[in-house]
């Protein structure tokens, strides 16, 4: 039995979920119901990002009966699901189009001073990965659900072209 905790405990990243660092932003609360015989059954969804505001970002959706419950069911999930996001100074490196469910969302870099040109979920994916500069367009739907998990799969999808190219090319990275 401790051997196999010792393997987990290995395999886990250097965030740790306990950092105090992490800052937690809760995107949507949505109320859903059941009907049942005796009436309605009233539960809730919470949204929940999750970032270190250096490059590192995650996305959680916590589900409950009660608001706080689903928040910090939420926040424990989007904290398991951080990824590393790829930055170049404050902005991201290319241009990027992301779609999750009906959601395509287009990131775009910008130059110092810009700001987040963004709202709702994109805001949130994107502050908390520490991006502060990049324009940003949501086609499609707006549900703020899919919008935060397509900008996530949109950073991840991030790479730096300098190695890209000499990946491809078979050289290596000549640093400026």
């Amino acid at each position: 039995m401790m051997a196999r905790n010792d393997r987990r405990d290995n395999r886990r990243d250097k965030l740790d979920s306990r950092n105090p660092d992490l800052t937690e932003r809760v995107v949507h609360i949505n109320r859903v119901s059941k009907v049942v015989k005796g009436g309605r059954r009233f539960r809730f969804t919470a949204m929940v990002v999750v970032g270190d505001g250096n490059g590192h970002a995650g996305v959680g959706l916590g589900k409950s009966a009660s608001v706080p419950d689903a928040v910090r069911k939420g926040n424990t999930i989007a904290t398991k699901s951080m990824v590393k996001v790829l930055l170049k100074d404050t902005t991201i490196p290319h241009e990027i189009v992301s779609k999750f469910g009906g959601a395509k969302v287009v990131l775009r870099p910008a130059g110092p001073g810009t700001g987040v040109i963004a709202g709702g979920g994109v805001r949130a994916v994107l502050e908390a990965a520490g991006v502060k500069d990049v324009l940003t367009k949501s086609l499609g739907s707006s549900n703020p659900i899919n919008t935060s998990k397509a900008t996530l799969r949109g950073l991840q999808q991030l790479r730096d072209p300098a190695q890209a190219i000499a990946a491809r090319k078979g050289r290596p990275v000549v640093s400026e």
